[in-house]
C-alpha cells in the first residue's frame, strides 16, 4: 500500500514518555522495554522520523529516566526532552508551552507506548487537519459493552456501534489545542480530544485497527512483537543471514589485566596487538562484517593505521553493527565462544554479555558467551594466547542481499 500523500503540509508531534508503567510489572518503564531490536520509544519515535513533513519530534519524559532516554535515543535528530508533570495532561502542556509554532501549524500528539502506528494513519490524520481543526485515530468497538450494577452484576448492555476506543496520535491547529489547555489546565482530562470537545470543538474520527496497540502489560509487548515482525517481513521481505567471526592474540608483556569481552579481566599478561586486543569484540565485529559480506575488521581497520593504535574495540564494534543497520539489517543474536586455559572466564561471563549488549544497545538476551579449553593442546593449551569465535544472526531485507 503506498503512503497517502500529504501535500508537503509539514507536522510536529509531541511523544508523551514520561509514564513510570507500573501496570508492567517491571523495573524499566515499558517505553525503554527492548522491542524488536529496538525500544518501544525508539520504534515510536522511528515511525515519525520516517514520515513526510515531520518538523520537530519533542519527546515528553520523567527527569529520573533521562540516562534511559539517552541512551536509547542516541543519534536520532530530534528536540532535546522536556520534563512531564504529575499527570498527561500537564506533561502535554510542559511541551506545548516549549515548542515554538504559529496558531495554524498542526500538531499531533502520541503516546509513546503506541510504536505500531502505520504512516499511512499519520499522513491521513495530518491531512484531514488541512480542513478540521481537530481529528483523531479511533477503533470501532468488536466485543458486547455491559455497564456494570453494584459492582457485582451485569447492567445494561450498550450500543457498541455508537462507541469508539479512543487512539493517538490526535492531532490539532496548535493554537486550539494549546488555547484549551491554558483553558482547562487545572481540571482532569484523559485526552486531548476531550480538552478541545470541552470548548465546543469538533473532533474528525479517522477509524483504525487493534494493530494501533497500547503496550500496557507484558502481553502486550509480545502483541507488538509480533505485528512489527508481520508488518516488517511485509514490507521488505526480510531474510535471516548469519556471519562469523574467528580471533587469535598472543599473550604479551606482563600486566595486571587483559581486554576480553569490553571488561578488563585479571590476568598475568596482556594481549598482543595494535589496538585494547580484544579478541572477543573483534570476532564478534567479523561476524557482523559477514552477515553483509563487507570484508573484514582488518580491511576496515587496519592493524597497522595509527589512528587505530591502542583503540578501544568497542569502537570497531559500533562501526560494523552501523554497517549492518545501514543496509536494514535487524541483530537477532550473537554467540560467542573462548578458548583459553587462563583466565578463567565464568565468573565474568555475565558481565561480558551485559557489556557486549550495552555497546550494542541490545537486550541481554540477545548475546551469549560460552567459554571452553583445548585441552591443554595448542597454542591455548600451552597458555600461550587466547582465541574467539563468534557467529551473528541477523535479519535484513532480501534487497539488500541482491
Amino acid at each position: 500500500m503506498s503512503i497517502i500523500d500529504t501535500k508537503n503540509r509539514e507536522f510536529s508531534v509531541i511523544i508523551v514518555a514520561a509514564g513510570t508503567g507500573t501496570r508492567m510489572n517491571s523495573d524499566i518503564p515499558k517505553q525503554f522495554l527492548p522491542l524488536h531490536g529496538k525500544t518501544v520509544l525508539r520504534h515510536t519515535i522511528e515511525t515519525f522520523l520516517r514520515c513526510p513533513g515531520i518538523r520537530n519530534i519533542q519527546v515528553v519524559i520523567n527527569p529520573d529516566h533521562h540516562p534511559l532516554y539517552d541512551k536509547v535515543t542516541k543519534g536520532l535528530d530530534i528536540l532535546p526532552p522536556i520534563y512531564g508533570g504529575a499527570t498527561r495532561q500537564a506533561s502535554v502542556f510542559n511541551a506545548l508551552q516549549s515548542l515554538p509554532l504559529e496558531d495554524h501549524d498542526i500538531i499531533l500528539v502520541h503516546d509513546a507506548a503506541r510504536p505500531c502506528t502505520s504512516h499511512n494513519k499519520i499522513c491521513e490524520l495530518v491531512s484531514a487537519l488541512a480542513t478540521h481543526q481537530a481529528a483523531t485515530l479511533a477503533a470501532p468497538i468488536t466485543e458486547t459493552i455491559r455497564l456494570k450494577q453494584d459492582n457485582l452484576y451485569l447492567g445494561e448492555t450498550l450500543d457498541r456501534d455508537q462507541l469508539l476506543s479512543m487512539q493517538t496520535p490526535q492531532g490539532f491547529h496548535f493554537g486550539i489545542l494549546k488555547s484549551s489547555h491554558e483553558k482547562h489546565r487545572h481540571e482532569n482530562f484523559t485526552d486531548d480530544t476531550a480538552i478541545v470537545a470541552a470548548d465546543n470543538i469538533k473532533v474528525l474520527t479517522i477509524l483504525s485497527g487493534k494493530d494501533n496497540i497500547k503496550i500496557t502489560t507484558a502481553e502486550d509487548l509480545d502483541m507488538a512483537e509480533y505485528i512489527l515482525s508481520k508488518s516488517y517481513s511485509e514490507q521488505q521481505n526480510h531474510i535471516i543471514k548469519t556471519g562469523s567471526g574467528f580471533d587469535v592474540h598472543a599473550f604479551g608483556d606482563p600486566a595486571p589485566s587483559i581486554r576480553i569481552g569490553g571488561l578488563d579481566v585479571p590476568h598475568t599478561h596482556r594481549a598482543e596487538g595494535h589496538s585494547d586486543a580484544d579478541v572477543v569484540l573483534h570476532a564478534i565485529t567479523d561476524a557482523l562484517f559477514g552477515t553483509i559480506a563487507d570484508g573484514d575488521i582488518g580491511s576496515h581497520f587496519p592493524p597497522h593505521d595509527p589512528a587505530n593504535k591502542g583503540k578501544d574495540s568497542a569502537y570497531f564494534l559500533q562501526e560494523a553493527q552501523k554497517a549492518v543497520t545501514a543496509k536494514g539489517g535487524i541483530i537477532n543474536h550473537i554467540d560467542t565462544t573462548i578458548i583459553c586455559e587462563a583466565p578463567k572466564i565464568g565468573p565474568h561471563r555475565e558481565a561480558m554479555r551485559n557489556r557486549i549488549a550495552e555497546i550494542l544497545d541490545l537486550p541481554v538476551s540477545r548475546i551469549s558467551i560460552k567459554a571452553t579449553t583445548t585441552e591443554q593442546l595448542g597454542f591455548t593449551g600451552r597458555r600461550e594466547g587466547i582465541a574467539a569465535q563468534s557467529i551473528a544472526t541477523i535479519s535484513i531485507p532480501e534487497t539488500e542481499t541482491k
